[in-house]
């Protein structure tokens, strides 16, 4: 009996104990306030995919420390490890949706065979095939600040 209760005892000081590892087990926002989970973080934001064991080598900590730390804040909803691209590494400037408003008198599907094939900046597109056209009452421009999905991207051999 006596090894059961010092064990119980040994258990309570155990998790009364100041590990820089011990979180609360049900994750809260709170979480980003710690200073270990912070420079973990600091280290996913210059590299999200740099692996677990380098970040503990360079914090001096373990391994597991990281991974755990890490699924406790992705699983707190804090912490998002996503790729980011560059846009204008791969000649995009911005992303634009552009909402155009056929004239009465023309046709929705002649107005997108002649502006399917134009390639310019969006400045010479507005003003060389969309203002001033006949076949174009209105145009609005959508500036994307972030793009979430991409649900209206439609293949030109695709039936409406």
């Amino acid at each position: 009996m006596s090894n059961s209760s010092n064990r119980i005892v040994n258990l309570s000081q155990s998790n009364d104990s100041n590990d820089s590892d011990q979180l609360p087990r049900v994750p809260t926002r709170d979480t980003l306030k710690d200073k270990l989970n912070q420079r973990i973080i600091d280290m996913l934001e210059i590299d999200g995919r740099k692996p677990f064991n380098e970040i503990a080598k360079s914090l001096e900590i373990s391994e597991g420390t990281v991974r755990n730390r890490v699924n406790r804040m992705k699983d707190a909803g804090v912490l998002q490890i996503k790729a980011l691209v560059d846009r204008s590494a791969i000649n995009y400037a911005t992303d634009s949706m552009l909402g155009i408003k056929v004239a009465s008198t023309s046709s929705p599907t002649e107005v997108a065979k002649r502006l399917q094939d134009c390639n310019e900046t969006l400045t010479k597109f507005l003003d060389e095939h969309c203002f001033n056209n006949d076949d174009i009452k209105d145009v609005e421009v959508m500036k994307g600040l972030a793009t979430y999905k991409n649900q209206f991207l439609l293949k030109s051999h695709e039936k409406l």
